[in-house]
């Protein structure tokens, strides 16, 4: 009887959610040379990754890309006429093309080191509820600034809702940020995955959609937490590891503050005290820490909050555990 082969053990499956400032970084108007430099640097770094025993899965924000076509966009209709974008085919429209950067960069950095993946974009859909409570207080500000004249004019025309800036840069649109509920075609983005491919899928949180009626979707205006939707992906596809990378080497308590203290391993129950306690801002790390906090629960496995810089390191980021 012919022997049986050892089978090559299987690898672990990752979901990496890289932060705003892979592509675009604060001092950056968006220039595409800039942003794909930037993208060259996170796949180098991602690198450690393709080279140990991981399957990947990455997923993006879209702040600021989001913003730029927004603006542009009101420009556009401002001279010529144009139809306003609505915000869920100005997420699609930036899924598409951040996505291609990505994908590009990847490709590049790996053809520099003699590897070979296929890399796949998928337009991810997250279907959210009409009812969700962020509907009745939209807060998240998206797109571009305007004077108050302004956005009481675009509110009386279409009815957004604007806010004042807190550092008095004008008025902005807000938007509502519904809880992702299902991520569209999660079980595809697994098996490619699993079988050996790269993906790149949720970006900037997803295309918010909705049940307008039974059996037909629809697109709303709102934006979904990139990190939250991608914590339900990675627990859905049973990640073995969520990774959110942003631009600290570890997660800090009393930030700023004579006290800081950065955070090594700390469980679940402990992440969720930090919060309570407002150690974490809003907008910044408090959405990270609360992701990462749901991926672990639905899991079991390890969340992993660091930078680019770290990944490779054992002992890198602050890695929220069980218990």
């Amino acid at each position: 009887m012919p022997r049986n082969k050892r089978q090559p053990p299987m690898k672990k499956l990752a979901v990496v959610a890289l932060g705003g400032n892979a592509l675009l970084r604060s001092d950056q108007k968006g220039a595409i040379d800039d942003q794909e430099a930037n993208a060259f640097l996170t796949a180098e770094r991602l690198l450690t990754l393709f080279k140990t025993d991981y399957n990947l899965v990455i997923t993006h924000g879209n702040g600021p890309q989001v913003g730029n076509i927004l603006l542009a966009n009101t420009a556009a209709h401002k001279l010529y006429g144009l139809p306003d974008m609505p915000l869920d085919i100005a997420v699609a429209y930036s899924q598409g093309f951040i996505a291609y950067v990505i994908e590009q960069q990847l490709r590049n950095v790996m053809m520099a080191n003699n590897m070979e993946r296929d890399i796949i974009s998928i337009v991810t859909q997250v279907l959210v509820d009409k009812e969700d409570p962020a509907f009745k207080k939209p807060a998240k500000p998206v797109g571009p600034y305007y004077t108050k004249e302004e956005a009481d004019a675009i509110a009386a025309e279409t009815g957004s809702v604007f806010a004042a800036d807190p550092r008095g840069r004008g008025y902005r649109k807000v938007v509502a940020s519904p809880k992702p509920l299902e991520i569209s075609n999660q079980k595809s983005i697994e098996a490619l995955a699993r079988s050996g491919q790269i993906v790149i899928a949720v970006g900037g949180g997803g295309i918010p959609a909705f049940y307008v009626e039974e059996r037909k979707l629809q697109g709303i205006d709102a934006v979904i937490d990139k990190d939250l939707a991608s914590s339900l992906l990675a627990a859905n596809i049973g990640a073995d590891n969520f990774f959110i990378l942003t631009d600290v080497p570890k997660v800090c308590i009393n930030f700023h503050t004579p006290q800081e203290k950065s955070l090594d391993r700390i469980t679940v129950s402990e992440a969720g005290q930090y919060l309570e306690e407002g150690h974490f801002a809003e907008g910044s790390m408090a959405p990270k820490v609360r992701a990462a906090i749901s991926f672990v629960e639905k899991t079991g496995n390890e969340a992993i909050i660091t930078c680019s810089d770290a990944l490779g390191d054992g002992n890198a980021g602050t890695r929220i555990v069980k218990g």
